[in-house]
């Protein structure tokens, strides 16, 4: 006999339902028959984020301003899967030449993250760009104003104790590069 840890929602009503995110209000019952109300999902679309390298073995990074931390911070490219996106390598080819205007004939896909599977729908995937080259000038959002920086992979992999990288999908989305790249090291 197998137990089942699942939930049953027995009503559900959007708070906020938006493009970029939708806030769902869920009545749930687990499976000892406890209700748990409300119980908030936060939607998203799904995400992408893209460890891209020259030839040089630099990391194509973009400095840009968050107003939740109300900070300038180094990122990795990323963004959301759009409608006209095929798969979820379409918007990271897209992102990437939108942010950065470097595009490469190879992108690998490293893994697949749950932002947080406590209250978060969706999901985010995490590619490799090998060989970048700049090709076109940056293509950018109404919202978005950035900075492209190169920083040799070594020296971003030698600061990353010291807060280089602040968002946490992105280191997560680094060390499958690295992975893949087989640097990664456990002693």
């Amino acid at each position: 006999m197998v137990n089942s840890f699942d939930w049953i929602v027995l009503k559900s009503r959007y708070i906020v339902k938006d493009r970029w995110i939708s806030v769902r209000s869920d009545t749930c019952q687990m499976p000892n028959g406890t209700i748990v109300d409300p119980y908030y999902v936060l939607e998203y679309p799904t995400w992408i984020n893209v460890v891209a390298l020259t030839k040089n073995q630099e990391v194509i990074l973009v400095k840009q301003y968050r107003h939740g931390l109300k900070k300038t911070i180094l990122e990795l490219p990323s963004g959301a899967v759009e409608a006209e996106d095929f798969l979820p390598v379409a918007a990271a080819k897209r992102e990437l030449l939108e942010e950065t205007g470097y595009t490469s004939n190879n992108f690998i896909e490293t893994g697949i993250l749950s932002p947080n599977p406590a209250n978060h729908s969706n999901l985010t995937h995490c590619f490799l760009a090998i060989d970048v080259e700049r090709i076109a000038d940056l293509k950018l959002d109404v919202t978005e104003q950035i900075d492209v920086v190169l920083l040799p992979l070594e020296k971003l992999i030698a600061n990353i104790d010291n807060g280089i990288l602040l968002q946490t999908l992105h280191i997560s989305s680094l060390f499958f590069a690295l992975k893949k790249l087989d640097k990664v090291q456990f002693s």
